[in-house]
């Protein structure tokens, strides 16, 4: 029997019965949907696949859908059927995109003319189209749909043998990012998914006026786990638009709907602070970003224009996503609130431990020493879908190498002070990228809207690695900017050389708003040939 926490079919099922006459989900294109009719659509959306696509030895099937009912509705039909879904990056190219598919098996990809045309991507798969799929819905699918979803709760979850679901089942495949390399293929089980939701509500204090802003996409663990199961699985209504960085829409929605949650990106809220009205987020009272840190002016501009101040968190797609978070102090109920620490990321969620270790030798450091974050708990992932010599290369004795250098205090608040592959290993010191990046930016006084400068490592024949900085403009030359540096106490083997300085039209980001580290590399690598 699987655990309460770790079935979400189940704990589904009762969601959808319990706010059978509550608004439950709704979009910017206007579709709303209750309870009772969220349940009912992914009826008939389960007796579609299984009639009209899917054979029954089709584990593994590909989504590209944004944010959006549709997207809500593919995904708990497919967990309803015991189907895998495999959310694709529709940011990725064509290629990229189509190794995952054949590293996955899929034979077949549910999207929208919309999407498909809007992204000009063309799969080796075939592709189901929800528009013709919705042509075919006969009499006698939603007759069976409301039968269902009106049968005594036992039968139904009998009907779909939800307690035959297990912790480590398999839910879903979501791709990393691919911002170091090529994507890997990440096993989330329903234990992992589950843990992580549940975690969430225990630190949030989730209510049934919640109303949870899903802006983010759906391919994204974060989106995955916090804007989707959570609102299959708990009181909060979702409310989702399609692409996060158009503000005025974003807004509009939330108004309209009183969203009371978002999780976001700081590149997103930037966007928010310019674009939006003080209005459109007047109900907030969580705002929780990830992907990227969080700058103090950032949080102070949104929280002077919307009265709410954002606070940070961290996750990794390997971890479900959520690994550690900052809670607003409205939120943090009970005798020992969870509480709140600016400039770090939070302590870690119930049932997730976390350590730092040397990165040498791999022993447990003592509070305040940066080292490597290792991080253990039901939310890590079953491994990388079909390389085993990947996973095990990351999990070890049940905790995962996050691939992040990292401070805890003595409170268990953690600080990030940057990943693994942005460090340089100069004359035997590790030479942080992103803290010298910080420190150019304040010595010119840089605006933080958007990214203007990147710093990364090449191979050096004398000193191992050396630094690059590309930069899109500067207002003062190269060797000043080093003087200013070297004049702000930044180490020796941290400055950079003048001559390394290079002009780009533009930094290769990701879709969160993150630097893409490999298009960067290859970039700094083009500008420097001899490396």
């Amino acid at each position: 029997m699987a655990s309460e926490e770790s079935n979400l079919l189940k704990r589904f099922l009762r969601t959808c019965r319990s706010q059978r006459g509550k608004l439950k989900v709704a979009d910017s294109t206007g579709v709303e949907l209750t309870g009772g009719e969220l349940l009912a659509r992914t009826l008939v959306m389960r007796r579609l696949l299984r009639r009209e696509v899917l054979n029954n030895e089709e584990e593994h099937v590909g989504l590209l859908l944004p944010p959006s009912v549709a997207a809500v509705v593919a995904n708990a039909a497919l967990a309803l059927d015991r189907r895998v879904a495999v959310n694709l990056n529709y940011t990725l190219s064509a290629d990229v995109l189509n190794e995952c598919l054949v590293r996955c098996g899929i034979r077949h990809v549910v999207t929208s003319r919309r999407i498909l045309e809007k992204c000009n991507l063309r799969f080796d798969a075939e592709t189901v189209l929800l528009e013709d799929l919705r042509s075919k819905v006969r009499r006698r699918d939603k007759l069976a749909a409301l039968a269902a979803s009106l049968m005594p709760l036992r039968l139904l979850e009998r009907r779909f043998r939800v307690a035959d679901i297990g912790p480590d089942d398999l839910l879903t495949i979501i791709f990393t990012s691919g911002s170091t390399g090529r994507p890997k293929g990440v096993m989330l089980s329903f234990g992992n998914i589950g843990s992580n939701v549940a975690a969430f509500d225990r630190v949030v204090h989730l209510k049934e006026k919640d109303v949870l802003l899903g802006i983010l996409p759906i391919f994204h663990s974060f989106g995955y786990t916090v804007t989707l199961w959570t609102v299959l699985t708990m009181p909060p209504a979702g409310i989702y638009h399609f692409n996060p960085l158009e503000a005025y829409e974003v807004g509009k929605l939330s108004r309209r709907y009183g969203a009371t949650i978002m999780v976001a990106t700081p590149t997103f809220l930037r966007s928010y602070v310019r674009r939006c009205a003080p209005e459109d987020f007047a109900h907030l009272e969580v705002v929780i970003t990830g992907a990227e840190k969080l700058p103090r002016e950032l949080a102070d501009a949104f929280e002077q224009r919307f009265g709410v101040r954002p606070v940070e968190g961290y996750g990794l797609t390997e971890t479900s996503p959520v690994v550690s978070s900052n809670i607003p102090p409205g939120r943090a109920a009970g005798e020992k609130p969870w509480g709140c620490k600016e400039g770090t990321v939070g302590r870690p969620l119930p049932g997730i431990s976390a350590k730092v270790v040397d990165l040498e030798t791999g022993a447990e450091l003592a509070p305040g020493r940066s080292g490597m974050l290792l991080v253990k708990g039901p939310n890590v992932m079953l491994g990388y879908y079909g390389q085993p010599e990947l996973t095990a290369e990351v999990i070890r004795d049940g905790w995962y190498t996050t691939g992040d250098v990292a401070v805890m205090d003595e409170e268990g608040f953690i600080t990030i002070t940057g990943r693994l592959s942005r460090f340089s290993k100069i004359g035997g010191e590790m030479v942080p990228h992103i803290r010298v990046e910080e420190a150019i930016a304040e010595v010119l006084g840089l605006d933080v809207d958007e990214p203007k400068l990147a710093v990364l490592g090449l191979p050096d024949p004398k000193k191992g690695e050396r630094l690059v900085v590309l930069y899109t403009e500067l207002s003062r030359s190269p060797a000043e900017i080093c003087r200013l540096l070297a004049g702000a106490g930044l180490p020796p083997l941290w400055l950079p050389d003048p001559a390394n300085f290079y002009h780009v039209e533009s930094l290769p980001l990701l879709g969160t708003g993150k630097l893409d580290l490999k298009r960067a590399k290859e970039l700094a690598q083009s500008q420097c040939p001899s490396t």
